[in-house]
């Protein structure tokens, strides 16, 4: 089976439109997974969100299934939920997946996003065949980065946080982010074929990110391999 991957926002932490990220885009994460029979598998819903919902509802064909799948829930993430227009229409069902953050559920989180001290529409009244669960849980143990090689050895395509340089890293260490470095290793550790470089820093315009991705590239060659890199890019379509 074939599928494609449509990248919808690609910034981290807060939307950067303007004429100066037009290339890479300004909209805060969201990519779409369609499949040929017309599955489709949202992962994140930052304010990329808003035009994948517009999209889908301009070409709908009946009622729209969708699967979210939320990696977990800053504000970056989960900031175009509201906005999701498929939401609003009777007959669509929408489930939302993630894990618990803390000792807040998903549901909380998500309920506290749209309070009426800050949202004008509350979470109830989404009046679409909508499924929300309280999230699940799950450790990480001392073994994680080799349990995730393993995971994903062999994949096709390896999306990765690559938010900082190595420089920028230094004064951001500890935020949960990645740089381009760390991306290329784990992509070649895992025998990726194709790496692109995600959640891009607010701070990076597209003259910045090119230098990144062909500082990403040199840096893929010096370890061998034949990794493909890129970043990237609002409305970029990549098929497996």
């Amino acid at each position: 089976m074939t599928y494609t991957v449509t990248f919808w926002g690609t910034r981290g932490s807060i939307p950067t439109p303007g004429p100066a990220t037009s290339r890479y885009g300004g909209n805060t994460p969201c990519v779409a997974v369609e499949g040929t029979e017309g599955q489709l598998v949202v992962l994140d819903a930052g304010t990329g969100i808003r035009g994948l919902g517009l999209d889908l509802v301009a070409k709908q064909n009946g009622a729209a299934k969708v699967e979210i799948l939320l990696s977990h829930a800053h504000w970056d993430h989960i900031q175009g939920l509201p906005h999701f227009k498929p939401f609003f229409a009777p007959g669509n069902t929408v489930r939302i997946w993630g894990s618990r953050q803390g000792t807040a559920s998903l549901e909380a989180i998500l309920r506290q996003q749209m309070d009426p001290a800050v949202f004008p529409v509350p979470l109830d009244a989404l009046v679409t065949d909508n499924e929300l669960g309280g999230g699940g849980q799950y450790d990480v143990p001392v073994s994680w980065r080799r349990d995730f090689v393993t995971f994903l050895k062999g994949v096709d395509l390896l999306i990765h946080d690559a938010m900082y340089t190595p420089k920028e890293l230094e004064q951001h260490r500890g935020w949960g982010h990645s740089t381009y470095e760390e991306a290329v290793t784990l992509a070649q550790d895992a025998g990726a074929n194709k790496l692109v470089l995600f959640h891009h820093e607010p701070e990076h315009g597209d003259k910045e990110m090119d230098g990144l991705v062909a500082a990403a590239r040199k840096f893929a060659k010096t370890r061998g391999g034949s990794l493909e890199v890129d970043a990237a890019q609002e409305g970029m379509k990549v098929t497996l």
